[in-house]
Parts: C-alpha cells; structure tokens; sequence
C-alpha cells in the first residue's frame, strides 16, 4: 500500500466530535509506550505524523488520521499505565467504550503488544473486551527486530495462548526498525476495509 497523504483530522474526546464521513476505520490500541505512535509512523512512511513519547500515556484523546483520503486510523490512549490518576482511567474508559462499542465505521482493530514480554492482564483485558463488541482483532505484535530469531515462534505462541486468540484473528510479528511485517499488515488492514 503506497501512502500518499496522512494527516491528522481531529483529536476527539466524545462522539459529538468524530468525523461525520462514512468511510471505514481501524482503530489502534495498545498499552503506553508499546509503540504504537512508531507503528502507525512506519505504516505510513513518515517520521513524526503520530508524536512519539518517551513520557507514557501521551494520548488522551482519540486522534483521527485520514489515509490516502479513503480511511481512517485512529489511535486511542494508550491503557495499563499506573501514574495517570483512577478519575483519568475512569473518563479514558468511558470515552474507549462509546468508540468501541458505538462506531458504525469501525472495521477491526490493531491490538499492539511488544514482542519481547508475554501479555499482561490488560492486554489481555483490551483483546477480551473488543471481542465482545464482535471486532476483528490483528495482533501486531511489536519490537520484533529486539529479539533473536530464535525466539520468535516461541513469544508468538506464548501471545496466541495467554490471549486465547480466536482464529479468525492474526498475529502479525512486526519491526517499526526494518518495517518486517508491514505488507502483512497492510494487507490484513486492507481486506478489513474492502479497499
């Protein structure tokens, strides 16, 4: 997929403030600092469209970015970091739910998770959560190029068991460094969208 235009659309807190276009989107989601700001900068070719962070839980909006004029990514907060007040994580919540659960244009979901440690309870939590709301899920699993080859088909398998990954799902074992990973990812995506 050859990316021409990404720009940034709307930073969004409540569904008043969505794009009102009917055109499909993926959504990205992710614990803080897992990187998703760099997988969503690789996708698309470019350096900082997505601001990186060494400060977790960066995101506290849901960002709206349009793709080639014909879908969306949105990227939402970042979840499982402890120095973000309980009030905070309560609105954060709110504000996933009435995405998840409510947006007609939303097509799948990229789950992201780093590669290197096995999923944590809120990943697994995210993962449980959006197939509730019946989502497709790509689980993107990240920081694959700061593994040893070795070891990849174990921490794959060790993300597809604690995740209880249903089949229709894909694990998509990803580098944002050498950009393994992205035509698979492209392609999940795009059958996602029907583009």
């Amino acid at each position: 997929m050859k990316v021409n235009t990404a720009d940034i659309v709307i930073s969004a807190v409540s569904k008043k403030q969505y794009p009102k276009a009917p055109i499909p989107e993926i959504a990205l989601a992710g614990r803080s600092n897992v990187g998703k700001s760099s997988f969503i900068n690789k996708m698309i070719q470019r350096k900082n469209l997505a601001r990186t962070s060494s400060k977790p839980g960066k995101t506290q909006t849901l960002n709206f970015y349009i793709i080639n004029d014909q879908f969306h990514f949105v990227d939402v907060p970042g979840y499982g970091y402890a120095k973000v007040s309980k009030k905070e994580r309560e609105k954060w919540g709110q504000m996933m739910e009435e995405y998840f659960s409510e947006r007609e244009q939303l097509r799948a979901t990229a789950l992201i998770i780093d590669v290197r440690h096995k999923p944590t309870e809120d990943d697994q939590l995210m993962y449980d959560f959006l197939k509730h709301f019946g989502l497709p899920v790509m689980v993107i699993a990240t920081k694959l190029d700061k593994i040893k080859k070795g070891q990849r088909q174990k921490q794959l398998k060790l993300i597809q068991e604690v995740l209880e990954m249903e089949d229709e799902d894909t694990l998509i074992p990803f580098s944002s460094e050498t950009g393994e990973g992205k035509d698979v990812a492209w392609r999940t995506m795009l059958s996602h969208l029907n583009l």
